[in-house]
């Protein structure tokens, strides 16, 4: 068998993009032949997908799936909205979501699990996808919501397919109450924080940092006024009633009725049903979210590969 040297593994990176171990694995395979190793990780996706890992992916679909007292969302990014629309591609992100509501939030746990229809794990399907599709993917990130009783409703924003799109929305509701009337409740508030786009769940969990920051504004704001400081201290306290109200999901008018406030929907309907309804959690992934696209100058771009 040839010597597996490193200047053969280097030239194979060169020349593929490929991880260092994938390449000594395929020159391995391949008694030191390069061109060979290169067909042994074309065939294996290795190469197509080493190629393009390092190109912007900030499109894709954000997938929801909910089960009685379970629901996950995820997010898988590709480069294009074209992808978004292929079957392939659907089918993935609908498996991931089914395999997080298993395996949970982490990340490094999906990728090992079992990709349903398929014979590899979920890491090793996204390869395979990434070399017949041609673009750049990744599975960016995952959260699930849980309730001892209760449920956990989702609600998907722009949808192009049963539970695929471009906002999902996850609303853990505990309650002993009936359950057809939580499930309609938890969409509604889905819906709710789709629009709304709440920071925090209620007061007492904002951030501090956050929460300084605004009272150090609002403060100085109120002082330029130049009134008492027994005034400004009453200014500033309703202000901080007022950023609650645009920041956490249960200070916020529901979108629904533009009435109540989410804390009192809540309220009325566990009188409705019987049982006290408590929000425990929400999500909410809205697709490409903090992910720096690369702009480009069309005009440049053309005028270059034209040598121009």
């Amino acid at each position: 068998m040839a010597e597996i040297t490193a200047s053969l593994v280097k030239e194979l990176r060169e020349k593929t993009g490929a991880g260092m171990m994938d390449c000594k694995k395929a020159l391995g395979e391949t008694a030191g032949d390069v061109e060979a190793a290169i067909d042994w990780l074309r065939k294996k996706g290795l190469a197509a997908a080493a190629k393009k890992a390092g190109r912007v992916a900030a499109e894709g679909l954000v997938g929801v799936a909910a089960a009685g007292t379970k629901g996950v969302a995820v997010e898988v990014n590709a480069e294009t909205d074209f992808v978004a629309r292929n079957e392939q591609f659907q089918g993935f992100v609908n498996a991931v979501a089914t395999v997080a509501l298993a395996a949970g939030s982490d990340i490094e746990a999906i990728k090992v699990a079992a990709c349903p229809g398929s014979d590899k794990n979920v890491a090793d399907q996204l390869t395979a996808l990434i070399a017949t599709i041609g673009e750049n993917m990744n599975l960016r990130r995952a959260v699930r919501l849980e309730v001892a009783n209760g449920v956990v409703a989702s609600y998907v924003h722009s949808s192009i397919a049963p539970g695929l799109g471009k906002i999902g929305c996850l609303v853990a509701l505990e309650s002993t109450g009936d359950q057809a009337r939580l499930t309609e409740l938890g969409k509604q508030i889905a819906m709710h924080v789709a629009a709304a786009n709440p920071q925090f769940l209620d007061p007492s969990v904002v951030d501090t940092a956050a929460l300084d920051r605004e009272k150090a504004v609002l403060t100085e704001q109120a002082q330029a006024s130049g009134k008492p400081a027994a005034v400004i201290e009453k200014m500033v306290e309703g202000r901080i009633r007022k950023y609650y109200e645009e920041v956490c999901l249960t200070e916020q008018v529901f979108v629904i009725d533009q009435e109540n406030k989410i804390s009192k929907v809540l309220e009325n309907v566990g009188k409705e049903i019987g049982a006290p309804v408590k929000l425990v959690g929400f999500a909410r992934f809205a697709l490409g979210e903090g992910i720096e696209k690369e702009e480009k100058d069309f005009a440049a771009e053309v005028a270059a590969q034209l040598g121009r």
